[in-house]
């Protein structure tokens, strides 16, 4: 498939998605946030890949943030830049998604290099929160998911002062999980995604789902409960031994029900 704002290639187990507005400084638009999402819905349904790696063109911009260019002047959801359906779906993917971040990560290139499972970061690359510097905020994972990360008076401070973060900082304050030379980023992101993929998919997938579950209330619950658990309990004897029943219009037997 064709895209106009990314790119994707497979390498075995590893998809890469390359968000490709390098003279733009990889800002996302309202064309790159659907092109993602529904990216990354192939991605859910297909078992080729077991790993997605996120990252720029170019050696300047991982991304800078979105850009509202050619959308509705309206404050209802024609003119809101469908950010959310962008995390969302990369929060809901029952496979790793690790950052590789290649430059900048400012605005809503931080949150979204944070929404990822992992990031792994060149030495020269730049995390800066910059929203109230010109009159925006993220109230939700650019917050909850950064306190998460650093805590809550240094998680305020990065909003409220809205300092320059070099990768080794990032990296102390655990704002990311691994700083590499800027020539090695690619082969170590590779390696750190094939260690990934060689541990069990579903764990895997029920793994995220928990961590999820936390900030995504109900929808998160329902994603271990219904895409992940019910599915094992589809195959289990008791589940077998009910269905027949119900179908044969018949009681079920408790003796093969599990203990």
């Amino acid at each position: 498939m064709t895209y106009e704002t990314i790119t994707y290639e497979e390498d075995g187990p590893i998809g890469t998605i390359t968000l490709n507005r390098p003279d733009d400084g990889n800002m996302f638009n309202v064309t790159m946030c659907h092109e993602l999402r529904d990216l990354i819905e192939l991605i859910r349904r297909e078992t080729r890949t077991r790993v997605v790696v996120l990252t720029g063109a170019g050696e300047q911009f991982f991304c800078l943030g979105g850009r509202k260019d050619g959308m509705e002047d309206s404050i209802l959801y024609a003119g809101t830049l469908p950010t959310l359906e962008m995390y969302e779906a990369i929060d809901k993917l029952q496979k790793p998604v690790i950052a590789s971040v290649n430059g900048f990560a400012v605005g809503g290139g931080n949150v979204l290099q944070m929404v990822c499972d992992c990031t792994i970061a060149k030495e020269s690359a730049i995390f800066r929160q910059v929203g109230p510097m010109v009159g925006s905020f993220d109230a939700g994972y650019g917050t909850w998911y950064l306190e998460d990360l650093v805590g809550k008076k240094r998680a305020k401070e990065i909003w409220y002062r809205n300092p320059k973060i070099t990768a080794r900082e990032a990296l102390e304050i655990g704002l990311i999980n691994k700083v590499v030379p800027d020539t090695a980023l690619k082969d170590e992101t590779r390696k750190f995604a094939l260690e990934i993929a060689e541990r069990g998919s579903f764990a895997l997938a029920s793994i995220k789902a928990a961590f999820n579950a936390r900030h995504g209330g109900v929808s998160g619950l329902s994603r271990m409960a219904h895409d992940l658990l019910l599915r094992a309990y589809l195959e289990t004897d008791e589940s077998h031994e009910l269905g027949s029943a119900f179908a044969e219009r018949r009681k079920p037997d408790p003796s093969k029900f599990g203990g």
